[in-house]
C-alpha cells in the first residue's frame, strides 16, 4: 500500500504533498525533510529504491523515487508494493502530467495545484491503485476540463447568482420580516 506521496524540488520545497496514513503536522513536516535528505544526497546512476527512513517506518517501508530536471517524485509504500511497479506508477503519473499540460514544469504543479491533485486521485485513492492507463486517466480529466467549460468555471458563479436572482419573480420585495419576536424592517432597495 501507498503511504504517502510527495513531490519536492531540488531544493527540498515541498510542491505536492499527499499522505495516506495520518502523521500529524510537525511529523509530516519532519519526514518531507528526512525524505528528501534521503533521496537529494544519492547519486542519479544508483538504484532509485531505499529503506524508509527512521520515522516513516524503517525497514518496512521503502522509498521509491524518481529524479526529473528540477523536480523529485517520491513514493513511500510498505514492504508489499513491487518497487517495478512503483517506479512503473510513477512514470504513468509524470507522463500524464507531460501530456496535460503540455511539457510540465515546477510552475505548472504551483499555479494548477487543483488540476494536479484531479490526476493524481485518477491514479491513486487512498493509497491503492485505482488507474495505470493513461489514455483513461487523461481522457476523464479532459471530460473534467469540459464539465468544468460548460459550467463557466468559479469565475463565472457571482454573474449566475445575480442572474438567478433577478429571475425570481418575486411579486414585491418584503418590507418587514417577522421571525417569531423579532421584527425586521427591510430598507428600499434600487432595482437591478
Amino acid at each position: 500500500m501507498i503511504k504517502a506521496i510527495l513531490i519536492f524540488n531540488n531544493h527540498g520545497k515541498p510542491r505536492l504533498i499527499r499522505f495516506y496514513q495520518y502523521f500529524a503536522e510537525d511529523m509530516q513536516q519532519q519526514i518531507i525533510r528526512e525524505t528528501f535528505h534521503l533521496v537529494s544526497k544519492r547519486d542519479d546512476n544508483v538504484c532509485n529504491f531505499l529503506e524508509g527512513g527512521s520515522l516513516i517506518g524503517g525497514s518496512d517501508y521503502k522509498l521509491i523515487y524518481r529524479h526529473y530536471a528540477t523536480l523529485y517524485f517520491v513514493f513511500c509504500v510498505d514492504s508489499s508494493e513491487s518497487e517495478l511497479g512503483i517506479l512503473d506508477l510513477i512514470q504513468v503519473f509524470v507522463e500524464t502530467l507531460d501530456k496535460c499540460f503540455e511539457n510540465v514544469c515546477e510552475l505548472d504543479l504551483i499555479f494548477h495545484m487543483d488540476k494536479v491533485h484531479y490526476i493524481l486521485q485518477e491514479v491513486v485513492m487512498g493509497g491503492m491503485v485505482l488507474e495505470t492507463n493513461m489514455n483513461e486517466i487523461t481522457t476523464q480529466v479532459d471530460v473534467q476540463n469540459r464539465m468544468e467549460k460548460s459550467e463557466g468555471g468559479l469565475s463565472a458563479a457571482p454573474a449566475r447568482a445575480v442572474s438567478a436572482v433577478k429571475n425570481m419573480n418575486l411579486p414585491e420585495i418584503p418590507r418587514n420580516i417577522n421571525i417569531g419576536d423579532i421584527n425586521i424592517k427591510v430598507p428600499s432597495l434600487s432595482p437591478f
